[in-house]
């Protein structure tokens, strides 16, 4: 009896694994994901934010999957493509890799695989400053069957930069979102960054993916709940589309430069995020977020796990925060939502709330603990009825202490680097864009205008903290000591910065297919610190560049 039991739990075994073999090799389509900058792919954002589909919008990066049904990607590719017949085959192949195709690649039925070089070659002047970059790299992405992708590129950099970049480079040891800044002669800087993914559907409503590389969250040019503002992380992403609903789970490890431990490593946090997004309409999407920062050690350096309960993925992390009783962690909750007006115009918000005490809230005293963000936009495609016309406005606030919590090791960021606005807190922004594109030609412009309070530094040496640095403790309520010291935390309360910087960028594409480009830029940064003098960098640069991800440089 026991022998037959045993063959039967065989079998069962045996039909179950065939089962997911069999889900595994189903026909579903590409897994690769679409890179996080867009500055290329104005047909595919069209094709998203559009009237006729219900799509997810906000959770990127998007995955060639959602396109399905909407668009064909490698149809648009090819429609890019500039087509020469020589009577040579070799020749063919030299014109299309240089301008069409992946520079080395193969592709059947079942395989894919693309090799392609990443370069960032340009000069410039900041000023009398001469600037230069010089970045050398390679990508490798493929398929392997219609479910399975894989995807990693390493580059390495060098780069004099203009004034304002290098002293924020020298104060904060990191290039903004692209790592570790080691000197480089007397006034440049070495660093190294690399990213990388597999993504695999075993059904054809869940995604997963395995990287190390960005996320953002929501639908504006700024996301005030999760940016790809910051350095890459390694992470873990669920995303599970049933009915309308699209459900995501996030996991990941954050790094706190700040910290070194005694074994010369630097502190860690763990990060969890869930993201749900209601296609309530073709129009209409409302999405509901929360995020958990949990410190990877106590404050003796001694490694703290994370709590098994914040794996829940289902609950809001912070009412699981109430059950665990007093935790040091820090919790945000948030909301979004997305309107498509006409064919191609879109309303989107943002709401993030990290604390709020509702009576200090109505009554308008500055409490320092109501901590929140807000962001209101609009942006249009084939604007006007011209085709590939793009414009957006945007606003953006965040209140004092803002991401910010106890002594910055739980603070919402990563690497040095804000994980939301690159501005950190108590500022409000203006960003305005413009974008055309004729064939391979594209005019890009870009304005941002903002105020921001910052913390000061007296003469005697006493810092006074007014909630911009989300790394300084978020108990430091002001320079007043007692409980008055709570209340006065109004909007830009500090030192009064200024900024407004206009950026103009035209470029010809020279390979679609990894986004490869000749360009020139201009762009005019202009800095008003009350009592100071004006801090004017007026910079030019021109180059070539493969353009994967977005550089946040307007700060």
């Amino acid at each position: 009896i026991k022998k037959k039991i045993d063959i039967m739990k065989i079998k069962r075994l045996l039909i179950l694994l065939n089962f997911f073999v069999l889900s595994i090799n189903c026909s579903f389509s590409q897994e690769l994901l679409i890179p996080l900058n867009d500055d290329y792919e104005m047909e595919i954002q069209a094709a998203a934010y559009n009237s006729d589909y219900r799509f997810h919008t906000a959770m990127k990066s998007w995955s060639e999957y959602q396109f399905d049904d909407i668009l064909n990607l490698d149809s648009l590719n090819k429609s890019q493509f500039i087509v020469k017949d020589y009577n040579k085959k070799w020749k063919n192949i030299v014109w299309n890799s240089i301008f069409n195709t992946d520079f080395i690649g193969a592709k059947t039925d079942d395989f894919y695989i693309g090799i392609n070089p990443i370069v960032d070659f340009q000069v410039g002047k900041d000023g009398d400053m001469s600037t230069w970059v010089n970045t050398r790299g390679a990508e490798v992405r493929g398929t392997i069957g219609n479910n399975f992708a894989f995807y990693t590129n390493l580059r390495e950099n060098q780069a004099v930069f203009p004034e304002y970049l290098t002293d924020y480079t020298k104060t904060n040891k990191v290039v903004p979102g692209q790592g570790h800044a080691r000197t480089f002669k007397e006034t440049g800087f070495d660093y190294a960054n690399a990213s990388a993914y597999v993504a695999i559907r075993p059904m054809y409503w869940l995604q997963g993916v395995l990287g190390y590389g960005k996320n953002f969250i929501g639908d504006g040019y700024r996301s005030l709940i999760l940016s790809d503002n910051s350095f890459a992380y390694p992470y873990v992403k669920l995303t599970a589309d049933v009915w309308n609903i699209q459900y995501t789970c996030l996991y990941s490890q954050m790094t706190d430069k700040r910290r070194v431990l005694d074994d010369e490593t630097f502190a860690r946090k763990n990060v969890v995020i869930h993201y749900l997004d209601w296609a309530v309409t073709k129009r209409l999407n409302v999405g509901l977020f929360d995020a958990m920062v949990c410190r990877g050690q106590d404050e003796n350096g001694v490694r703290r796990g994370l709590d098994f309960q914040y794996i829940n993925p289902i609950i809001f992390l912070r009412t699981t925060d109430y059950y665990v009783g007093k935790s040091p962690d820090n919790a945000l909750l948030g909301a979004t939502a997305s309107l498509i007006l006409g064919k191609h115009t879109t309303l989107y918000a943002q709401f993030v709330l990290d604390e709020m005490t509702v009576k200090e809230f109505i009554a308008r005293t500055g409490y320092w603990a109501n901590k929140q963000s807000y962001q209101f936009g609009v942006k249009s495609y084939n604007c006007f009825n011209v085709k590939n016309l793009f414009l957006q406005g945007e606003f953006n606030l965040v209140r004092p202490y803002m991401y910010s919590h106890y002594d910055g090791e739980d603070n919402y960021a990563h690497l040095n680097q804000p994980l939301a606005h690159p501005w950190g807190a108590n500022f409000y922004e203006i960003v305005a864009r413009a974008q055309y594109n004729y064939k391979r030609f594209y005019f890009q412009y870009k304005m941002n205008f903002g105020q921001w309070g910052d913390d000061i530094t007296t003469e005697d040496g006493e810092f006074q903290y007014y909630g911009h640095d989300i790394y300084k403790d978020y108990y430091d309520y002001y320079h007043i000591e007692g409980e008055q010291g709570k209340y006065g935390h109004y909007m830009l309360t500090g030192e009064l910065n200024t900024m407004m910087m206009n950026n103009l960028v035209v470029s010809w594409l020279v390979n679609p297919s990894y986004n490869l480009n000749v360009f020139a830029e201009v762009t005019h940064r202009n800095q008003k610190i009350e009592g100071l003098d004006n801090i004017n960098n007026f910079i030019i640069s021109f180059g070539i560049r493969t353009t994967l991800d977005r550089k946040y440089y307007d700060f």
